[in-house]
């Protein structure tokens, strides 16, 4: 049985001692932006996760003036989710659903299903958006542990006209692992809706997700739409019955659009060394994924990080949870620097796309400016071994402020400490898609981490090993 598998039993306990710095259902400011509106990010959680697994991620977006939207996704790929009725009676429960990682006709199927309902959660997520921001009185509710109905209707009141979901194009669309190919898969669907039945059935193509032509969702995905995606997941989007919407490229590369400007990609170590995926997720980005369509010199490329020394759990709440279970089996290191990264760097993508979020604290930016990591004395050391400011006895002098300009996170030149930009080009580079053991193709179960020893089902050992998304 794996060391991680019999971990999970001890870590839903832990977790119940666990809290994070928000107030529940706290008042909503005014926005003091020019169109008096919070900017918004809808995030779709991978396999394995559930709303509340990147608290972290989404809470330092919000602390930034970001309204974070984390719907919970309930076609089997959470822990275990229920559906809550709006009436009062018992919910329905949803357990995880094991589905094989390798390619095959009935997987492609399965994966098919799941994002099939995931496509049309996003656009109910969207609707209910609209409601809100237009002050509807929302029935559809079901209270909590620490809120009757009434009560979470008022709070959903007082969002009323603060939240720029209006705007074409105003909505950052993101998500992890299968969650990043859910809304990949999203925008695409939208902006590419076939109007034609007999058409798409002459190409193959069996669409997840076809909205109304009067639906709000198409006048919402747009050439400027915004899309963040963090380890994107690209098998589940190589089924042979979308494979027309696989060759077309994203919104952002039609007529309109600033090209990859408004698209960032975020790797962790552990998948920017997964060969096959690293090419299909570059291929996904680029302005043709089938090669049949070369990149338009006038409009930018997409950006491509990774963070030094992260696995793929690295992106949600784990590592800051499990640090040291993160190191010791995945090798990964700085958890709460790694989350920082990701949060400046989807920051940096909104602000460059126009939209209104604050600039960096302090904190954060001395966090990211720091290029050597250490400590002497209890003192952490960041930036002191190379500007010369350790005394002999070990002491630190006094750090300097920091600049008050915000750090282009997004500039492939950044000299951020284990902040490593990586070329679109499919084409092999030195350094890129190349996994050290081996030095070919990466398995999946080298590079990703198990998602479901995370559930706390009792015959989690007796499951053969599998990879997560």
């Amino acid at each position: 049985m794996s060391p991680l598998i019999r971990g999970d039993r001890y870590f839903p306990r832990l977790l119940y001692h666990i809290t994070i710095p928000a107030v529940r259902n706290a008042k909503i400011f005014a926005a003091p932006s020019e169109s008096k509106r919070w900017p918004v990010v809808v995030f779709s959680h991978g396999l394995g996760g559930s709303r509340n697994a990147y608290s972290h991620l989404l809470g330092s977006l919000s602390s930034y003036g970001v309204v974070a939207i984390a719907p919970e996704h309930r076609e089997g790929s959470a822990p275990i989710s229920y559906i809550k009725q709006g009436n009062g009676s018992d919910p329905t429960p949803i357990d995880y659903r094991s589905i094989p990682h390798t390619p095959s006709r009935e997987v492609e199927e399965a994966r098919d299903e799941q994002l099939r309902i995931r496509l049309w959660e996003l656009g109910l997520v969207h609707s209910a958006l609209l409601m809100i921001d237009e002050g509807a009185k929302v029935s559809n509710i079901a209270s909590d542990v620490s809120s009757n109905k009434t009560e979470i209707q008022n709070e959903l009141l007082t969002f009323g006209g603060l939240l720029d979901v209006h705007r074409p194009g105003s909505i950052t669309w993101a998500g992890h692992s299968f969650g990043a190919a859910t809304v990949y898969q999203f925008v695409k669907s939208v902006f590419f809706r076939p109007s034609d039945r007999v058409l798409q059935s002459s190409q193959g193509y069996h669409p997840l997700y076809v909205p109304m032509e009067n639906s709000s969702i198409t006048s919402q995905i747009t050439p400027q739409s915004t899309v963040a995606l963090l380890d994107l997941w690209t098998l589940s989007l190589r089924s042979a019955s979308t494979a027309w919407l696989w060759r077309k490229p994203l919104p952002c590369y039609e007529t309109g659009g600033r090209g990859g400007a408004n698209v960032l990609v975020i790797l962790s170590e552990a998948f920017f060394k997964w060969r096959g995926n690293l090419i299909s997720t570059k291929q996904a980005v680029s302005a043709g994924p089938s090669g049949d369509r070369r990149h338009d010199p006038r409009k930018s490329c997409p950006h491509i990080f990774y963070p030094v020394k992260t696995a793929h759990v690295s992106q949600s709440d784990f590592g800051i949870l499990f640090p040291w279970a993160t190191k010791k089996f995945m090798k990964a290191e700085e958890p709460e620097r790694t989350l920082t990264l990701n949060v400046l760097a989807i920051l940096e993508l909104m602000r460059q796309s126009g939209k209104d979020v604050a600039s960096l604290s302090d904190v954060d930016r001395l966090a990211v400016l720091e290029t050597v990591q250490g400590t002497t004395n209890g003192h952490t050391i960041s930036n002191a071994i190379h500007k010369k400011h350790i005394h002999g006895n070990g002491s630190l002098d006094p750090p300097k402020q920091p600049s008050k300009t915000d750090i282009d996170m997004l500039s492939p030149q950044s000299s951020i400490r284990g902040w490593i930009a990586v070329s679109v080009d499919v084409e092999d580079k030195p350094g890129e898609a190349t996994n050290e053991k081996t030095g070919s193709d990466a398995d999946p179960s080298e590079a990703v981490m198990e998602s479901e020893f995370m559930n706390s089902n009792g015959d989690q050992g007796k499951k053969s090993h599998q990879t997560s998304e």
